[in-house]
């Protein structure tokens, strides 16, 4: 039976990756060079698959300071974030969850710096019953690590096969399979282009009502 929904936050429920690369891309034109997109895109939704630092990386490239660059990038880019709305679905099936007495939780490889504000500033913050980010597991272990969903699945107080995991990226759909936890991979236009996929994959979260999900799950799980 189900009993928990949990959230991945960038890029699943706002799509801050996709502005990221982006931003970083064209501060890598400026100054004549191509950010290297795969090496940079696996670093999307944890660091399991390459620690690649792209303010370091043009630092080495043009010999300038990486912290000026890294401030520059950031700016740019809650420029564009602080623009964007939640994605499509994502709030329905937040407040369907809610409403039929599922717990609701946020896992996320951001720190709750970056998570807590942005879902401050969405009007979202109160509709999650646990939140929890990287300064919640020990340094290193984010994902594709599992830990970020088992403490997720502790402080719920619910078994992994009574939960729903909802990720963007292969690093938090390995993370959700490590936990043991049926997910629902979500690609955004960026982790799209990763072949991205789950034990059910849909383009967006507005394809797919929780009445579905359930059924699909039943389908898979027998």
């Amino acid at each position: 039976m189900l009993k928990a929904l949990i959230f991945d936050f960038d890029g699943l429920v706002l799509d801050t990756e996709t502005p990221e690369v982006e931003v970083w891309q064209s501060i890598y034109r400026e100054y004549g060079f191509e950010l290297p997109v795969d090496e940079s895109m696996k670093t999307v939704g944890g660091y399991g698959l390459s620690t690649f630092d792209a303010a370091i990386r043009l630092a080495e490239l043009t010999k300038l300071d990486p912290v000026p660059l890294r401030a520059r990038y950031r700016k740019d880019a809650d420029v564009v974030i602080h623009a964007k709305s939640v994605l499509p679905g994502v709030i329905d099936m937040i407040i369907d969850g809610k409403q039929r007495g599922l717990k609701v939780a946020v896992a996320s490889s951001s720190p709750h710096s970056w998570v807590d504000a942005h879902l401050t500033r969405l009007g979202l913050i109160q509709h999650f019953d646990k939140i929890i980010c990287a300064d919640d597991v020990a340094p290193g272990r984010t994902k594709p690590n599992p830990d970020l969903f088992l403490l997720a699945l502790d402080q719920l107080q619910v078994k992994n096969d009574a939960a729903v995991i909802f990720e963007d990226s292969p690093n938090g759909v390995q993370a959700a399979r490590s936990a043991g936890v049926f997910v629902v991979a979500v690609p955004n236009p960026l982790t799209k282009k990763m072949g991205v996929s789950g034990d059910l994959t849909v383009n967006s979260l507005s394809e797919l009502s929780l009445n579905e999900l359930i059924l699909k799950i039943k389908n898979k799980t027998g």
